[in-house]
């Protein structure tokens, strides 16, 4: 293993990702959109991709994405693991514990994220291409978006995908789908028109950004509307049974608890797309699921699963020893990974009264030591992250100026006046060799005693009513050893400093129905990276769906980080979304509703020697499940040598 080559790989991916982003701010040539005027006062812009401001990578007649290999051969079988259990097919519904990957037998208009996560395609930001739609149009100032569907288009079953199956999709999300995402889009999407059968129309409300709205109903998943009208389903309800989809792979079998089987469907009606070469090459992904991450590890070491994706340090530095990689039959890499890290740590829930104060936030964050944890728990392995597009040319840095600091004060009093004379928040250093620093530990018993948390003659903190200063930790039962002994590190330091902490391991389904519920002080969760300006900063980061939004388990509501992101969504050039993107992190930092912990700047992975990958690697996704494919050679070779 070369970590610090996979590293400087991994930067200078970044950098790669980063000259796309300038390459754009130049002015790309617009050679995939072709603009008609009828009449002269309405310019109507056909394409057969979309990108808010216009320029698309791919022309029309492209025949595959640069980074895959069209002549990838198909067959195989790929088999990962998941944690905990499922008891649903049914991904949609607040509901239940879906299946992985339940939702990716679903295709959209425009094709959008595939199974192994990421952009499509993964060598940009924020260009979508036509999957069930050939083609669009929309007037320029992206009032209304028709498209044109594929009439060869086709769900399993062999019924047709028509405009009626869209906006009959589009109209049960709103009816029963997500709160946050039918409000959000109730406001912004007036009406959905079924042209003809192969043609529907989008309207959208007047006066609000045009951001999101075209990609929005454009990446809706498009389901059977005879299928739910013959079995009355509903999409928030959980089930087993899965409606058909129009994609390449379809459910297949699975037994609950136990695995989950998607195989590739012959007559898949879209092989012939050039969105499609290269990709979906396997004839077979296997999931397995099982209890807790130990014994998955043991299962892969036997060939039970062959592809893992390596999130725990101790496992990558010390597990990997076993015969099967020593006779070479199992490879270990670390692939460059040029996405910003997921914003992972520990979340405030703001809905508890405790948590108002800053200061007290402030004070707890304190007791997270990242430098021991890395040194003692995680094999020095990890660097600390301190923004929300950590390593991006999003990343706010010292205090702001220029263009960012006319930005900021543009927004009035809703910004305070040490955000625009102040270094940006970062994460607090700690000493390596102690788990409880004491100076750290010190500083935070000042905020906490300033904040009006006295230590009583019990050594326990109380405010002024007498009610104890708890903090209360769920982790489900399936996580790794390691973030077990994370979690307990930081409790402990928290009751050092008289804090009422604990932490409690309960089964994944229970921990499910806590995060939903948002019933916890305390949790180990995420949000999400931003590189485009998106109403979906709204639905993660923005007050209106704060009480509910399943994507902000802090439940922040900012008033200022709602004005960021509503002058970021109206913004009309990559600059000056830049400007308010930079801003924006700035800002979540300064909220410091999240403490945060680690991140990894490559992929680690590890797989049974029978898989390929194209040589270079586009910056935003792995792919996996994409367009990796299966080397039956090396798969025999392994089967003779008594490996699987």
């Amino acid at each position: 293993m070369t970590r610090p080559t996979a590293r400087a790989k991994a930067r200078d991916l970044r950098l790669d990702a980063r000259r796309i982003v300038h390459a754009a701010l130049a002015g790309l040539t617009i050679a995939a959109l072709v603009a008609t005027a009828v009449p002269a006062e309405e310019k109507v812009i056909r394409s057969h991709g979309y990108n808010f401001f216009g320029e698309l990578s791919y022309p029309p007649d492209y025949e595959h994405f640069d980074y895959v290999n069209p002549d990838a051969p198909k067959g195989g079988e790929i088999s990962l693991y998941s944690p905990g259990t499922f008891d649903s097919m049914n991904p949609y519904s607040r509901k239940g514990r879906a299946g992985t990957f339940s939702w990716m037998v679903y295709e959209s208009l425009l094709g959008e994220m595939p199974a192994s996560g990421g952009p499509l395609p993964a060598d940009q930001v924020g260009e979508m291409y036509g999957l069930l739609a050939e083609s669009l149009e929309y007037d320029e100032g992206k009032t209304w978006v028709i498209f044109h569907m594929r009439p060869e288009a086709r769900f399993a079953d062999g019924h047709p995908v028509t405009a009626h199956d869209v906006v009959f999709s589009h109209e049960l999300l709103l009816e029963q789908g997500l709160p946050s995402y039918a409000q959000a889009v109730k406001r912004r999407v007036k009406s959905s028109e079924v042209i003809d059968d192969h043609t529907v129309k989008f309207t959208f409300t007047k006066g609000i950004s045009r951001r999101s709205l075209i990609d929005q109903v454009g990446s809706v998943p498009v389901w059977p509307e005879h299928w739910f009208e013959k079995t009355g389903a509903r999409l928030d309800e959980p089930r087993l049974d899965a409606a058909p989809g129009s994609g390449p792979y379809q459910l297949h079998d699975y037994e609950v608890n136990r695995r989950i089987v998607y195989k590739r469907n012959p007559d898949y009606w879209g092989w012939h797309l050039p969105i499609n070469q290269g990709r979906h090459n396997f004839d077979t992904i296997r999931v397995e699921y099982f209890a807790d991450d130990n014994a998955a590890f043991e299962a892969f070491k036997a060939g039970e699963y062959t592809f893992r994706s390596e999130t725990n340090s101790k496992k990558w530095a010390t597990g990997y020893e076993f015969p099967a990689v020593k006779e070479g039959h199992v490879t270990l890499d670390e692939l460059p990974d040029g996405t910003p890290p997921t914003p992972t740590g520990f979340v405030f829930n703001l809905g508890r009264e405790k948590f108002q104060d800053a200061r007290v936030r402030k004070a707890i964050a304190l007791a997270y030591n990242f430098e021991w944890t890395n040194q003692s728990l995680q094999y020095g392995l990890f660097e600390q992250r301190h923004s929300f597009v950590q390593d991006t040319h999003l990343q706010a840095e010292g205090v702001p100026e220029g263009d960012e600091l006319a930005f900021l004060k543009s927004l009035g009093d809703v910004v305070p006046e040490e955000m625009l004379t102040e270094p940006v928040v970062r994460a607090h250093s700690s000493d390596p060799d102690r788990q409880n620093d004491r100076r750290n530990l010190r500083k935070a018993m000042r905020l906490l005693d300033a904040a009006g948390w006295k230590v009583g003659d019990d050594g326990k903190r109380r405010n002024a009513q007498g009610e104890r200063l708890t903090v209360d930790i769920p982790i489900a039962s399936s996580s790794s050893a390691t973030l077990g002994a994370v979690v307990e590190g930081f409790v402990n330091n928290l009751q050092l400093m008289g804090i009422d902490a604990s932490y409690e391991k309960i089964d994944p389904s229970q921990y499910t129905l806590r995060n939903r519920e948002r019933d916890y002080d305390m949790v180990f969760d995420s949000y999400a990276a931003f590189l485009e300006a998106g109403t979906g900063l709204m639905q993660r980061y923005g007050s209106e769906e704060a009480e509910f939004s399943l994507f902000n388990p802090a439940g922040l509501a900012s008033p200022m980080v709602d004005a960021i992101i509503e002058a970021a969504l109206n913004t009309k050039t990559r600059e000056a979304q830049n400007v308010a993107l930079t801003a924006l992190d700035r800002a979540l930092r300064y909220e410091r509703f999240m403490i945060p912990v680690w991140y990894n700047d490559s992929n680690w992975v590890a797989y049974w020697d029978m898989y390929e990958h194209p040589e270079s690697l586009p910056p935003y996704a792995l792919g996996v499940l994409d367009f990796w494919w299966y080397d039956a050679e090396e798969a025999r070779a392994l089967e003779e040598a008594g490996a699987l």
